[in-house]
């Protein structure tokens, strides 16, 4: 069983005007696209072919590992974006956990895009909650990402390869990080956050 791209959640003018039909239409079908299908390449006639996207991220090395993760991550970045009318707040239990870790919602984001602007290079940053519900914000290089890490779990992510942005905000990464702020899916996020490991 080959790995998939999942369907998009939205249309893809949905996210406008913060991020345009052009942009996710090439982020989608080109980049997300291309490492499903670079992925199933890699993994074909292999021990690992038919695993779940997750254990192949876990156990997986070299090519076959970043692809997999910048799969993982592109379904995750796509959940957490939703158009304006429709992204809502965040629920009162993640609400609380921002206040306690933050200070609040607005410092959150500050804090956030401190860290995404900090960032050198293509990545991701995180918004990731401990099994104690303690908040916290991580940036990782190129496909790399929290699965692996014992006790964290991902809540919330933004793209900062320029593929994710450059056609709208050229080099304008601050410009991008605020049109995001825009159109989180703070339902998502949430359920992220309340969901109960087993």
């Amino acid at each position: 069983m080959e790995i998939t791209l999942p369907k998009l959640p939205y249309e893809l003018d949905a996210l406008e005007p913060h991020l345009s039909r052009e942009t996710v239409n090439i982020h989608y079908y080109k980049h997300h696209l291309g490492y499903v299908e670079k992925l199933n390449k890699l993994l074909k006639g292999s021990p690992m072919e038919g695993w779940p996207l997750e254990d192949v991220v876990h156990w997986s090395r070299n090519k076959a590992h970043e692809n997999a993760a910048q799969v993982w991550n592109h379904n995750f970045y796509w959940q957490c974006l939703k158009p304006t009318s429709q992204a809502k707040q965040p629920e009162t239990e993640l609400k609380d956990a921002i206040k306690a870790s933050f200070g609040g919602q607005h410092q959150f984001f500050e804090f956030f895009t401190h860290k995404s602007m900090e960032h050198f290079g293509s990545g991701w940053a995180w918004l990731l909650s401990d099994k104690e519900g303690r908040l916290s914000v991580e940036t990782t290089h190129d496909a790399h990402n929290p699965l692996c890490k014992e006790n964290k779990r991902p809540l919330l992510v933004c793209d900062l390869w320029e593929h994710a942005y450059y056609i709208d905000f050229r080099n304008e990464r601050a410009h991008y990080l605020e049109s995001f702020s825009q159109i989180i899916n703070w339902e998502f996020v949430s359920q992220c956050f309340l969901y109960e490991s087993p």
